[in-house]
């Protein structure tokens, strides 16, 4: 399986979350996610950095539930659950307010809100389960060599973190010490800071050994051209995917998106030319990693569609407050998800006897 689908999945999972509010698609959205991620996940360290995003969706969620109710809503609500000291604040605030009425459309509002920025972190935790860092940047054309590096280091942080905290952690656990509380995180905190160094200097002695960042000569028009269509179509690629999450953006995010993929594409190959890097047994983006990715694409595409039809049903009203019903079709949308689930290969499994 090519990384980049399981990238273009979890990008349409993400794209149908944030046309919603409703809490019901958005659990959807998270057990889809989580489902694929349970079956397809591989025994490497970064298979296990969901869990960790979900408890950072709970932590977001939480977050934007208590400043809610510090810091107030400009949401008018009519069901009044308590009232807080209200803190006096000098004229220059004027517009600001600490404590005062809380209401339940304010905190209802908060949690949708919660909700969708916590369903669009899980869908970047089921990429980096399943996606190896490592394919993705071999994967990665030429023209990006050394940003893609940034990048893919970027993105395995997190996994790499998780992985080196739950080995401290086991490892005290196994010398009869505890492995929580505040005491414990800042014992393991250092040791994880010198393993992520240590793994950083061994990553770029491994890149280096291997031709990354060595160029070739080319035309000084060449690069030009190159720099041109690169940078511009990044833009356009940043613009169109911004329409497509703004809820007023759908009219010229996709044809956006569509020119700057092709400006970016035709940079990128003339860019290759400065690479004399060969690849062995380059991944293919066969016809199952165009079914993961699709799944996803579809996803995003009938959830946008159906904002269109049935804005109703996607954004429960909050004035007046009233419960969220669960939408048919986009539901069975969101259901096309899980065809990861079915058609990507299952990965081998370590058995303990083979494990070291």
């Amino acid at each position: 399986m090519h990384p980049g689908a399981w990238w273009l999945w979890a990008v349409g999972l993400a794209v149908a979350a944030s046309r919603t509010t409703n809490p019901l698609l958005l659990g959807a959205l998270v057990g889809v996610a989580g489902h694929v991620v349970a079956a397809r996940r591989t025994d490497a360290p970064w298979a296990r950095s969901y869990t960790a995003f979900l408890k950072l969706g709970l932590a977001v969620v939480a977050i934007r539930v208590v400043f809610s109710v510090l810091l107030g809503s400009p949401l008018p609500g009519t069901h009044t659950l308590f009232t807080l000291p209200e803190l006096p604040l000098p004229d220059w605030a004027r517009g600001i307010r600490v404590g005062g009425r809380v209401t339940a459309e304010q905190v209802v509002f908060a949690l949708y809100d919660g909700a969708k920025l916590a369903t669009l972190l899980i869908c970047v935790g089921a990429a980096n389960a399943l996606a190896s860092p490592a394919r993705l940047l071999r994967a990665l054309p030429g023209a990006l060599y050394e940003a893609g590096v940034a990048v893919v280091v970027a993105m395995t942080f997190a996994p790499n973190l998780v992985a080196d905290i739950a080995r401290l952690r086991t490892a005290r656990r196994l010398r009869g010490r505890s492995a929580g509380g505040l005491r414990a995180v800042a014992r393991i905190g250092l040791p994880v800071l010198e393993s992520a160094l240590e793994r950083s200097v061994a990553v770029a002695a491994s890149m280096d050994a291997r031709g990354y960042g060595r160029t070739a000569r080319v035309p000084a028009a060449v690069r030009r051209t190159t720099a041109v269509c690169t940078l511009g179509g990044l833009i356009g690629v940043c613009a169109g995917t911004y329409g497509l999450l703004a809820a007023e953006g759908s009219a010229y995010g996709l044809p956006l998106l569509a020119a700057g993929l092709a400006a970016a594409v035709a940079g990128l190959r003339l860019g290759g030319r400065r690479s004399p890097r060969t690849r062995y047994r380059p991944d293919r983006f066969g016809a199952r990693s165009w079914l993961v990715a699709g799944s996803g694409a579809a996803v995003a595409a009938l959830m946008i569609a159906a904002n269109g039809w049935a804005p109703g049903a996607l954004h429960p009203s909050l004035v007046p407050l009233t419960a969220p019903e669960l939408p048919l079709w986009p539901a069975l949308a969101i259901l096309v998800g899980l065809v990861p689930a079915v058609v990507a290969p299952v990965p081998p499994r370590t058995t303990p006897e083979e494990s070291p």
